[in-house]
């Protein structure tokens, strides 16, 4: 899904990234083979953007509120993207921004929204108790609303089909290996943390449990990559 959404832009087209952080969406196009887009990135966190915009010299940095949908730069843009971000949001902010999509006939991909599925080779027998502890934290309010939590794929493309897109939606599960030991310790902190505060207190000792078995065990975490197109 990917490399259909990055032929939508033509060479030296506009790609407002929305939640950008460091540019991992620019730098998964660039990796396709998009290397010549412009890219707009969108975040309220200037240092972020300043990592951004050292990895792509000709991007436009712009700090902003997420919240305000009415207030995104749109002129020129060509493709709105964003990356792990609908899974934030809650469902009337994918309703508004849909309609200014709609209005302005741009297509929108949002990859790696997570689907609420999470499983360890070795399981422990808390696993299950912590995903579901897990995604009820997903689903709070992150500072806009409620969020869609896992619910954010499905919840986004009925939202978007309703509104006249025609959306595709594809599975991108998320897998961490023996080689990947120090990102997954630092995302079981996460999501023991989380769990933990929705109301599992193992949630925290679970983690630590799974950060002693990270060099010999491995993680899918489930998300899911949205493409909408203006029909």
């Amino acid at each position: 899904m990917l490399t259909q959404a990055a032929a939508l832009v033509d060479e030296g087209g506009i790609v407002l990234d929305l939640g950008s952080g460091t540019g991992s969406t620019a730098r998964a196009f660039r990796a396709c083979g998009r290397e010549q887009l412009l890219w707009r990135f969108f975040d309220n966190d200037p240092e972020l953007l300043d990592i951004a915009g050292s990895q792509f010299a000709q991007a436009e940095l712009v700090v902003g509120n997420l919240a305000d949908v009415d207030a995104l730069m749109l002129d020129g843009v060509a493709l709105v993207t964003a990356s792990a971000l609908l899974d934030l949001m809650p469902r009337d902010w994918v309703t508004a921004l849909g309609k200014r999509l709609r209005q302005e006939g741009i297509p929108f991909y949002a990859a790696l929204s997570y689907d609420g599925k999470m499983r360890w080779t070795p399981p422990l027998p808390q696993d299950k108790a912590v995903t579901a502890h897990f995604n009820l934290h997903q689903c709070s309010d992150k500072g806009i609303g409620g969020a869609l939590g896992p619910e954010s794929g499905a919840q986004s493309a009925e939202v978007l089909r309703g509104l006249g897109f025609d959306v595709k939606l594809a599975d991108s599960p998320w897998t961490l290996g023996t080689d990947q030991a120090a990102l997954h310790a630092e995302l079981l902190d996460g999501i023991g943390t989380a769990a933990t505060e929705a109301g599992l207190p193992e949630g925290t000792e679970w983690a630590k449990t799974r950060r002693a078995m990270v060099k010999n065990s491995q993680a899918m975490i489930g998300h899911t990559d949205l493409l909408a197109l203006p029909s």
